[in-house]
């Protein structure tokens, strides 16, 4: 009995959750459109392919009523999820835990009655992930035009 009240508190001190991510963004006054074209491009341009589209703000804005809520968050948002290979090994060599990251995700947002578009990220930890946040910040920035 000893023995499994250890490996329940065990398991539930693993299962604790992660102190919150930070997000890091840029704000630019492009249109929604133009940054998405961009932030698809920069993907590409990094030899990545997208893996999904997820449209955050349609969901929102199609469940709004039946959740009962009459707050318009985003007129636009969407976050695409993508990967590399090569970055991923490397990250999950050093750690295999760190899959917990796998596939990473830029989003791109547009709230009502702001002229601006935001780009942004969640942070990664030190060490071996900041392979990865360099990497999402340089394709952010190449989608609207800041490197």
């Amino acid at each position: 009995m000893k023995r499994l009240l250890t490996a329940a508190l065990t398991c539930a001190a693993m299962a604790a959750p992660a102190a919150a991510e930070e997000m890091i963004s840029y704000t630019t006054d492009q249109s929604y459109e133009d940054v998405v074209f961009g932030l698809e491009n920069a993907i590409l341009d990094e030899g990545l392919v997208i893996d999904s589209t997820s449209h955050v703000g349609a969901m929102l804005e199609r469940t709004r009523a039946d959740v009962g809520s009459d707050v318009v968050l985003f007129e636009a948002a969407d976050v695409y999820s993508f990967c590399s290979a090569q970055l991923s090994r490397e990250v999950m060599e050093a750690d295999p835990m760190n899959i917990v990251f796998c596939p990473y995700d830029i989003f791109v947002a547009r709230q009502p009655g702001d002229d601006s578009t935001i780009i942004g990220y969640r942070s990664f930890p030190d060490g071996e992930m900041q392979k990865i946040q360099t990497l999402l910040d340089r394709i952010a920035r190449n989608a609207i035009g800041m490197e």
